[in-house]
Order: C-alpha cells, then sequence, then structure tokens
C-alpha cells in the first residue's frame, strides 16, 4: 500500500486543534509539527478550535469545501469528535495524540511521544476500522472511538474533563474517579443482546461499558482482547464491589491498569442494549451521549484511519 506521506502530498490536508488537549500541550507542540509535516513535503492548514463543538463544525466545514485528510490534534474526545463530522464519506483521518488519555491511539500502536507519533502517521499507511454508535433514551445518534459507559466511569468522566483536566495521563482517571466515588451508589442494570441468543443479564454494577479498544482511561485495560476492526463490541460489567474494593484495586490499576476482580463479566457481541434504575449517563471518549436506556452497536469498517505502516 502507497506510503500516507505520498497520499497526503497530493491532499488538501487540515489539522483541527483542541487547544485544551493535554492541559494545553496541544498548542505549544503547533511548531513543532508545522516542522514536521513540511519535512515530509506535506501542506497542511493547521486550525485552532475554541471547543468541541466548534472542531465538529468545522471538519464539516472542511470536508464540503473539498478536503478530505482531516487530523486530530488532541485526545480520543477530539477524535471522536473527527469521526462523527467525517461518517459516510471517504475522508482519510488521522490522531495526533495529545489527550490525557490516548487509548484510540495507543490500539493504533502509536507510542506516547505525539512528535514520534506523528512522523510514524506521515509513513504510515490508511487502514479501516471499526466504530461504536449509540442511540440514547433522547433518540440522539452519536459514533465513538474508543470506550463509553455508564455509572461509575461516566461520572469520573465529568471530573476529568473538568476540574482534574490538567493531570496527566492515568493520573487524571484515577483522581477522577476517585471524586466519582464520595457519594457514588451503585445503579442496577440490565444488559441485554438483540439478534443474540446470549441470555440478558441483571447485576447491581459499579460500571458497565462498552469498548472498541483494549483499554480507555490512560491504559486501564478492560477489554484487553479488543481490536479496532474485528466487528465486535466488548462489554465489561463490574458488579459493586464496595468502596473498599475499589481502593483495592486502585493500586494496580495506577500501577500496571489491570482490572483483576472476580466481580467482572464480559462479553463479545455486534450489539447490546443498557438499561438501568435510575436512568443514567453514558458516556462515549468522555462525553456524555444521554441517558439509558442506550442501544449499541458496532460499525464495521467505518472510518479510514492513518496507522503505523508495520501494524
Amino acid at each position: 500500500m502507497e506510503p500516507s506521506s505520498s497520499i497526503l502530498r497530493e491532499s488538501v490536508v487540515t489539522v483541527f486543534v483542541n487547544p485544551r488537549a493535554g492541559g494545553g500541550r496541544a498548542q505549544r507542540f503547533l511548531p513543532q509539527f508545522r516542522k514536521i509535516f513540511e519535512s515530509f513535503q506535506v501542506h497542511a492548514q493547521f486550525v485552532i478550535t475554541d471547543s468541541a463543538e466548534e472542531l465538529e463544525s468545522a471538519a464539516r466545514s472542511a470536508l464540503s469545501q473539498g478536503s478530505r485528510t482531516l487530523f486530530a490534534m488532541g485526545g480520543d474526545g477530539t477524535l471522536q469528535r473527527l469521526v462523527n463530522a467525517a461518517f459516510g464519506t471517504d475522508a482519510l483521518l488521522g490522531i495526533l495524540p495529545m489527550g490525557g488519555g490516548n487509548d484510540f491511539a495507543a490500539a493504533l500502536g502509536l507510542p506516547a511521544d505525539p512528535l514520534k507519533a506523528g512522523e510514524i502517521l506521515l509513513r504510515g499507511v490508511p487502514r479501516f476500522v471499526d466504530l461504536v454508535r449509540v442511540c440514547s433514551a433522547e433518540g440522539r445518534a452519536r459514533l465513538y472511538c474508543g470506550g463509553g459507559g455508564i455509572g461509575l466511569d461516566a461520572q469520573a468522566a465529568l471530573h476529568a474533563s473538568g476540574s482534574f483536566r490538567l493531570f496527566p495521563g492515568r493520573s487524571r482517571y484515577i483522581a477522577s474517579a476517585l471524586r466519582a466515588l464520595a457519594g457514588f451508589v451503585p445503579i442496577e442494570v440490565c444488559v441485554e443482546f438483540p439478534g443474540s441468543d446470549v441470555p440478558p443479564a441483571f447485576a447491581k454494577v459499579l460500571l458497565a461499558a462498552v469498548l472498541n479498544t483494549p483499554t480507555y482511561g490512560a491504559g486501564l485495560k478492560l477489554a484487553p482482547r479488543a481490536l479496532l476492526n474485528d466487528t465486535l463490541l466488548h462489554v465489561v460489567m463490574i458488579e459493586d464491589i464496595g468502596a473498599l474494593g475499589i481502593l483495592r484495586l486502585l493500586p494496580r490499576l495506577a500501577g500496571s491498569g489491570e482490572l483483576r476482580t472476580t466481580r467482572v463479566k464480559r462479553w463479545q457481541v455486534p450489539r447490546v442494549r443498557l438499561t438501568s434504575t435510575p436512568p443514567t449517563a453514558f458516556h462515549g471518549d468522555g462525553e456524555i451521549f444521554g441517558l439509558t436506556p442506550v442501544d449499541i452497536e458496532v460499525v464495521p469498517r467505518a472510518a479510514k484511519i492513518l496507522a503505523p505502516a508495520e501494524s
């Protein structure tokens, strides 16, 4: 397959910058990224956006004006906005990982160093990956790239994008989870699998997550077998283990990201429906999409993404 640098030299390339990503790192890295693109003889327009909504709108505008190669300079949430703008087009997308988590970039095989990741992508190749489509109780349909769910992680997502947004890497999500734990009440959840003979599951849970990537929350290994192109959702349910049980898990989560408890259930399916009592918020890639019940399905080969050539 032709390397991306050859393709990009003949393309209209737009890089959408989330200046708040990584605690404000993205904007500081702009001069270095400009030099990297220039060194590969790729002409790119860098667009700094003030909000996620503005980024998605600007991406739609760029597509309507003929740009067919779009980069997200930010984290998983920034890429999520880009794929929603580009879905249904023939656009080629790229992620320059500048966020607090970067779990999708890690699943692609990109290094944590954003500049090295950029160089690898400009030597890389296009690859088709799956996305996840969610329809909430309000009838809102959205796509996400990596991980989503309900329960403690959705509450933590609010803190991760708010008061803890400047914390680096995994510490941002651990601190957010601890903050969300204060006053958190486990929720009654029903997990159903439409179109499948897998029986439904009922439990009082800490969280119920639906992943497309092996990790989320900056490397928390909730679905270690997940692949970006396996055409499956990886559903993970962690039953209520109490505050003490959570505190016992945290040292390993903070270190290796591994989740070891007998109170975890996992499924691999193309569709899932989550219902909770009471209705609760569902997040995708850290953004709240709406309330349960939510219907979730995998969308195979839904996005064309730049990836390392060796992957």
